[in-house]
This record gives structure tokens, C-alpha cells and sequence, in this order.
């Protein structure tokens, strides 16, 4: 009687990983052999797991990424040009923590969505809220806000982001004043946020994608100080490779 209600007190109290862990150990005929704390960390430490997983789901859901890509699936053949120690220093993502960038750039296919993914995917593992763009859309998404009246709402809300991932900054021609708006988000967010950029032009041609001298002089300003930046190389991964002749 007494392990049914304790049963029901883990559940009333949310705590449905402990109470499964508590019926699991129950089934173990040799559970006995260890000692009470023991058995009570193993609880403790599903409940956390459970709600640790579930804490993940939730911040990768909410981010928003185009592909579900991890670190762990990155193609580092040299020709890419990716470097697997600088990816393990990125991994801790302590560079999110003192809010640096990451600026990614390649052709069309050499996977700049797939890396600025993973990295997002990386950090909701760590722990940090992240927000993922398409960057046509992020615009649109700036034009609609500013119509309505919620751009205010809007840049409060990603100032409290630690991550926010930008896709394809360049691929559509967007108008100076959205440019203009892009800063103020970022100058909301600098010092206060990370930032990961993706685009098919180097940095060294922001200025021309941009378009005003002016405004892309501070956007640079605020992304490239301190940043990592990647810059991806070789075929696109979307063209099927060639198999080798067999031997005969």
C-alpha cells in the first residue's frame, strides 16, 4: 500500500521518470544489493535525464532549424577546408556564452546551412535558447513586423535570444531600410547574444551585398570583431559523387 501511494506522490508531483525508475527497480531481483543512496541516486538521476531530454526537444523545436543536423555528422575531407580542432573548440560553445559570432561562407552545396544548424543544435544541447532565419524570410519577417507594429516586440524578443543563426545572408536583394533594421537588431543583441551568419559571398564583399557604405560598415562592426569565421571550400555536396571503377 505504501509503495502505491509513493507511486502516486511521484506522479502528482511530475515526477513520472522517478515513479517508471521506481517500478523498473521493483522488477530487479537483485536491486536489494545496493545500498539506499545508491538506489535513490539512480532515481534522481533519471528524473533529471528525462528532464534534461525534454528541455533539448523543446529548445530545438522552438529554434526553428531548416535540417536536423549535429556536429557529430560533419564532413571534414580536406577539401572543405574544415578544420576539426577549431569545430571542437566551438563545441563547448563557450563562444556563445561570451557572446561572439560565427560567421560561415561558401559556395551554393558546400554546406554552410548544415554547419550553422549543427552549431544551433549544439548549443541547445548546451543549454541555450537559439532562434534559427532563412534569411529572406528574417526580412520578410522584419517588413511584416514593421507594418503591424510589432518590429518593437520583435527585436525585444531576439534581444533575450543567446543565439540567433542567420541562413543565406545575400541570396535576395533586400531594400536599405530592412538593412537598417538589421543593425538595430544586432546592435540590441551586441554584447548581449551570438550570433552565426551563413552566406555564399565572402565577408569581404558584405559591403556590396549591403549596399550602403554607411550601414555595412556598422553591421561588419558588430559581426566580424571577435568572430570565428569559416570559410568552406571545394565541390557542392549536393552533386552525387562519382563511384569509382570496380575492379576487375
Amino acid at each position: 500500500m505504501l509503495y502505491d501511494q509513493t507511486l502516486e506522490k511521484l506522479r502528482a508531483l511530475r515526477l513520472d521518470a522517478m515513479a517508471d525508475a521506481l517500478n523498473e527497480q521493483r522488477r530487479q531481483p537483485d536491486i536489494t544489493q545496493l545500498e539506499f543512496e545508491d538506489r535513490l541516486g539512480l532515481l534522481v538521476e533519471r528524473q533529471w535525464l528525462w528532464r534534461e531530454n525534454r528541455g533539448l526537444a523543446t529548445r530545438v523545436k522552438n529554434a526553428g532549424f531548416k535540417i536536423n543536423a549535429t556536429l557529430e555528422d560533419l564532413n571534414y575531407c580536406s577539401s572543405r577546408g574544415l578544420k576539426r580542432a577549431l569545430i571542437e573548440q566551438l563545441r563547448s560553445c563557450q563562444w556563445v556564452k561570451e557572446n561572439r559570432n560565427t560567421l560561415v561562407t561558401g559556395k551554393t552545396g558546400s554546406g554552410k546551412t548544415h554547419l550553422g544548424c549543427a552549431l544551433g543544435h549544439q548549443a541547445c544541447r548546451e543549454g541555450y535558447r537559439t532562434h534559427y532565419f532563412y534569411a529572406p524570410k528574417f526580412f520578410r519577417t522584419l517588413e511584416i513586423s514593421r507594418a503591424d507594429g510589432s518590429l518593437f516586440n520583435f527585436f525585444k524578443k531576439l534581444a533575450r535570444t543567446p543565439l540567433v543563426v542567420i541562413d543565406d545572408l545575400g541570396i535576395s536583394t533586400v531594400n536599405g531600410k530592412l538593412y537598417r533594421e538589421f543593425l538595430e537588431m544586432l546592435d540590441d543583441r551586441h554584447g548581449r547574444g551570438a550570433t552565426i551568419i551563413t552566406s555564399q559571398f565572402p565577408v569581404s564583399q558584405w559591403h556590396e551585398v549591403i549596399g550602403d557604405a554607411t550601414v555595412a560598415d556598422a553591421i561588419l562592426d558588430r559581426l566580424v570583431h571577435n568572430a570565428y569565421r569559416i570559410d568552406l571550400q571545394g565541390e557542392s555536396m549536393r552533386i552525387p559523387q562519382k563511384k569509382a571503377p570496380s575492379d576487375k
